[in-house]
Parts: structure tokens; C-alpha cells; sequence
């Protein structure tokens, strides 16, 4: 079996208390098999960083862009589209929407959301989107955008079904996090269930949002296994099934053979 977490922060973990290092991370996500990660930028700087810590390991990929919360400085548009053209890269972002925290930068962040979208098209990479209270204008600016040209995945899905809906009419994936196993969270186990087997990742966004019975520990990618037992239970299907069909969309969508997924 071979399951892919589709969105993490390796930069993110601790590799003081929890790790000895990136490779024992690896190694306890492939006991699981979990054995390919997207590992996300968050900021250009931090992508440098990112791209240092993974080096030249073939079953980690990696993505740039610059966060929604990460608006408060300006950044190198140019410096962005040279990094995001870097052949390890697959994708671009994450981007998008947070109004929840800020507020202030709507402007900002709507301007680079739009940038990642136009070059995402102009490369031919997917996008990878945040959203958070901000639900119209996201889908208001992947439509003007045409977003539908480069593809994309709305990344850790906390919307409902309606939103689901609109984005599966716009060719997108959605990626479902641990925040799928928490109790309180029944509107988003609906829209798993409605989502199809074949426009569905898996992810843990770890550091963050560790799935039952991890919560309130660091995430990291072996949980990505916990994630994908759950939603198989949703949908009706064996792990096996569920791990393979989101490895041949992760496949699709970003464009990275098979063959560097164990298929």
C-alpha cells in the first residue's frame, strides 16, 4: 500500500523532542506507508530552507509560495516566479484567502492570490489554496482567474458540500486533514462523503492539526495513515482502495509520475 500526504510542514516539526531528524521522520511515516510527501513553503525565505532540509530525497516534492498571513512585508514577484519554475517544484503555494486573522491585508493577499493562479497557468503547475472566513471571494477569484487552467487543491477542506460542489464544477481536488476525525467537525465528514474517491487527497498539514487520538500532540506525516483509515471508513471502502485512488489523483494533479509513487 502506498499513501501519499499530500501537504506538510516538514520545516515545521520538532527535531529537538520528537525527531532525530528529517530521514527519521521518513522512516516512521514509510512504517505506516506513507511514502511520498508534498513538503509546503509558506514564505520565499522558507523555501530555501525547505529545499536545504529535503536535498536531493526522491520521495519528497516540493511546492513555493507565500501565505496568506505572510502579506504584511511585501515580496519579490520576480524572485517568486523564478523559484516556482525550480523543476523540484510541483506546485504553487500554499496561497489563498484568511480573513479569520487578517483582516488588514485583504488587499494584499488577494493581489498574490491572484499572482500564484497566473503563474501557476503560465508554468503549467498546479495551486495549492487556503481559505479561512473568506469563502466568496476565494471562489469569486479562481473563477476570474480561470483557475481551471493550471488546477489546484483547496488543501486541509473545513467548508461544506455547497463549497465542495463549486469547486469539484471547477476541476479542483479537495484535501481532507486529521480536522476530519474531530468530534464537533459532522459538517465536514458530510462533505467527505460527497466528495468522489476520485477528486480526493489526504493530508496532515503537520505540523498542525493532529488527528484522533493524537490531538494536542505535533502532527507529522505517519498520520497521514490515520486520516485515510477514516475517510475510507466515510466512503464505504477498504484502506487499500481509499490509498490508492488518493495517490493516482496526487499523481494527476501534480503531474508526478506513478512510477515515483511505487505504481
Amino acid at each position: 500500500m502506498f499513501i501519499v500526504d499530500s501537504h506538510c510542514h516538514l520545516d515545521g516539526l520538532d527535531y529537538e523532542k520528537n525527531h532525530r531528524d528529517l530521514d527519521d521522520v521518513i522512516a516512521k511515516a514509510a512504517a505506516r506507508d506513507v511514502k511520498f510527501m508534498l513538503a509546503i513553503a509558506t514564505t520565499l525565505p522558507g523555501f530555501h530552507t525547505l529545499k536545504a532540509l529535503v536535498g536531493e530525497r526522491e520521495n519528497i516534492a516540493l511546492s513555493v509560495g507565500v501565505h496568506p498571513l505572510n502579506q504584511e512585508e511585501p515580496y519579490d514577484v520576480e524572485e517568486f516566479r523564478r523559484l516556482a519554475a525550480d523543476p523540484r517544484v510541483v506546485a504553487l503555494g500554499e496561497t489563498g484567502l484568511d480573513y479569520y486573522y487578517q483582516q488588514e491585508t485583504k488587499a494584499q493577499q488577494q493581489m498574490s492570490f491572484r499572482e500564484h493562479i497566473r503563474t501557476g497557468i503560465a508554468l503549467n503547475k498546479p495551486i495549492i489554496v487556503h481559505t479561512r472566513d473568506a469563502r466568496d471571494d476565494t471562489l469569486a477569484i479562481l473563477r476570474e482567474e480561470q483557475v481551471e487552467r493550471c488546477g489546484g487543491v483547496l488543501h486541509c477542506f473545513t467548508e461544506d458540500q455547497a463549497t465542495a460542489a463549486k469547486l469539484l464544477d471547477m476541476g479542483f481536488y479537495i484535501s481532507f486533514s486529521g480536522i476530519v476525525t474531530f468530534r464537533n467537525a459532522e459538517q465536514l465528514r458530510e462533505a467527505a462523503r460527497y466528495v468522489p474517491l476520485d477528486r480526493m487527497l489526504v493530508e496532515t498539514d503537520s505540523p498542525y492539526l493532529a488527528p484522533v487520538p493524537y490531538r494536542g500532540k505535533e502532527n507529522q506525516p505517519a498520520y497521514t495513515r490515520d486520516v485515510a483509515e477514516y475517510l475510507a471508513v466515510l466512503k464505504g471502502v477498504d484502506i487499500e482502495t481509499l490509498a490508492a485512488a488518493t495517490t493516482q489523483n496526487f499523481s494527476t494533479l501534480f503531474r508526478v509520475p506513478l512510477s515515483r509513487l511505487g505504481g
